[in-house]
């Protein structure tokens, strides 16, 4: 490509908080990679509830002043050009990643710090690979950075039908950790195979009555679910939480530890994710695939819930 800072690209976009219509397709100009940054041009980028809570105003990390803003955490693409100083990447060289909390995915081109960056699995098509980072990092971060997880520890996983539970379930397995998994009677085969070894659904079962003695609760659900898991957690265990903060008092009652946590960009263990994706280990479950040009679609799709995998979006050259 020529100079990006010449060029124009399309991408979506919101001018305003609000429901579905403030979503809109418009043509800008592309960026151009800053000091340590990579210019990705896109071929595919996962939909994450995110995406729905920045829209709609209740995603505190991105505020009216940062409007207007382009939607979508996650690339897939090959690198179009790279920012003074760094080293490692190449234009044309396959990437993914994480984007943060700058201006989104859901464009032609999206500039990304180098540090953010991973090669893709080897086994999976860019158009696939884009539904990966978020999720992934999110999942690994939580058991692990935030969880302490280590083998033969005992992890109820909260909600681990959706796109962060299934990589949760496959992350600690792999580190050995004896996995509890909720989830709807749909899911519950589907948790077995990727790893579970203990499934409850949580319809018809309380997890109370189930789960005992546990090491780290991972909670992608929130509100009462969480309140009633300080029950099963032993003492110096944890609680960890990507919705709710959760109470600093119940920790200390119950001689537990309690974050909330806000997943990062992490280059390094991206490309951990990768390998394990390439070897076998990790499964990526992938519900549907839109066209760059029906977003909204697909947006609508996420909001409608009960999703057992991931979504993305899919931009040809």
């Amino acid at each position: 490509m020529t100079d990006p800072i010449d060029e124009t690209m399309e991408a979506w976009r919101i001018d305003r908080f609000g429901g579905p219509d403030v979503v809109r397709r418009a043509t800008l100009p592309a960026p151009r990679p800053a000091r340590g940054e990579v210019l990705v041009e896109m071929r595919s980028a996962g939909v994450n509830p995110v995406d729905l809570k920045t829209r709609e105003g209740h995603y505190p990390l991105i505020r009216e002043d940062a409007l207007p803003f382009t939607l979508g955490r996650d690339v897939a693409g090959v690198v179009a050009r790279c920012g003074e100083g760094v080293e490692g990447w190449q234009p044309g060289q396959p990437v993914f990643a994480f984007v943060g909390q700058g201006q989104g995915a859901y464009a032609q081109y999206v500039s990304v710090e180098a540090s953010a960056l991973a090669k893709p699995p080897q086994t999976l098509s860019l158009d696939d690979a884009g539904a990966v980072p978020l999720a992934a990092l999110t999942a690994w971060q939580g058991l692990f950075d935030h969880g302490k997880l280590e083998h033969g520890e005992r992890v109820l996983i909260h909600g681990a039908s959706g796109g962060v539970g299934q990589f949760a379930v496959q992350f600690a397995r792999e580190a050995g950790a004896h996995v509890i998994a909720t989830g709807s009677r749909e899911s519950l085969d589907a948790l077995r195979a990727l790893g579970a070894n203990e499934t409850i659904d949580y319809r018809e079962q309380r997890f109370e009555d189930v789960a005992r003695d546990l090491d780290l609760v991972y909670d992608l659900i929130g509100g009462e679910t969480q309140q009633r898991s300080w029950q099963v957690i032993k003492q110096g265990g944890a609680l960890v939480s990507t919705l709710n903060e959760p109470s600093q008092t119940e920790a200390s009652a119950h001689g537990a530890r309690a974050t909330r946590y806000t997943a990062r960009p992490d280059g390094a263990q991206l490309e951990h994710i990768a390998e394990l994706i390439d070897s076998g280990a990790v499964r990526v479950e992938i519900v549907a695939r839109y066209p760059f040009e029906r977003l909204p679609d697909a947006l609508a799709r996420l909001a409608e819930g009960h999703l057992r995998g991931k979504l993305v979006v899919t931009r040809s050259r």
